[in-house]
């Protein structure tokens, strides 16, 4: 069985808005909503966990009503960081669970379904799957002692994206390793677990596989994204047709 755990958290500062920025609307819905029907596209069988914060519960629920959202799902309270949040997401996940599962930014709706798809075919192959784009721009590395910054090569970088999936029991046990505040995705947890648990481990999942995303994939995090998913919403509509 497969499970996807979409991460709904969020206060929308840097949006400027009051509302919760999973909760703005994008071509009309939801971006949240957005999000969770993504999945469903991939697969009706899938096991969808919402993460959410108490509070934005209740807001939640109503919007369900307001746009008649009937998909099946089941909600896991948010938690104090990132790490925690997804820890309550996988304690809903049976013990012996087989499968894989993925972990979803819930700003992100436009992840393609042939990465979706990719991303799960592969962490069940090599264990783990995390996306990848280029980077198509100059990078140039700053610090205090050289301000001036010098270039990189930016073909040894990508950009990350999520879902990132992994096989459930290789991820239920990097998650009970203690928080450190490095930890910025599932990547660097289950990369921490690794290096901490290396000696015992099969040598073929000791690493972290990456796969090609697509770059319609973005957070939304600012208004100007809000404009770019309000394009990309507008493209979806007319591949419906």
């Amino acid at each position: 069985m497969d499970y996807a755990i979409i991460l709904g958290g969020g206060k929308g500062l840097r949006m400027g808005t009051d509302i919760p920025k999973q909760f703005l609307p994008v071509g009309g819905i939801p971006i949240l909503m957005r999000t969770i029907r993504r999945f469903r596209e991939y697969s009706d069988a899938l096991k969808i966990i919402l993460v959410l914060p108490e509070s934005q519960q209740d807001y939640w629920r109503k919007l369900c009503e307001e746009y008649d959202f009937r998909e099946d799902y089941q909600i896991a309270n948010g938690g104090e960081t990132r790490f925690h949040s997804i820890s309550n997401g996988l304690a809903l996940i049976p013990d012996d669970a087989e499968g894989v599962v993925a972990v979803h930014d819930g700003v992100r709706p436009f992840p393609s379904v042939e990465v979706i798809r990719r991303c799960y075919d592969t962490a069940r192959k090599t264990g783990s799957a995390v996306p990848v784009t280029p980077v198509i721009e100059t990078l140039r590395h700053v610090t205090p002692a050289q301000p001036e910054g010098v270039t990189v090569p930016r073909g040894d970088y990508r950009l990350v994206q999520t879902p990132q999936a992994f096989d459930i029991q290789l991820h239920k046990r990097a998650y009970r390793q203690p928080y450190n505040d490095g930890f910025t995705d599932d990547a660097s947890v289950v990369e921490a677990y690794f290096n901490f648990q290396h000696s015992s481990l099969n040598i073929e999942l000791s690493r972290i596989t990456l796969v090609e995303g697509n770059r319609e994939n973005i957070k939304i995090t600012t208004p100007f994204d809000l404009k770019i998913a309000e394009v990309l919403a507008e493209h979806d509509k007319e591949d419906d047709k």
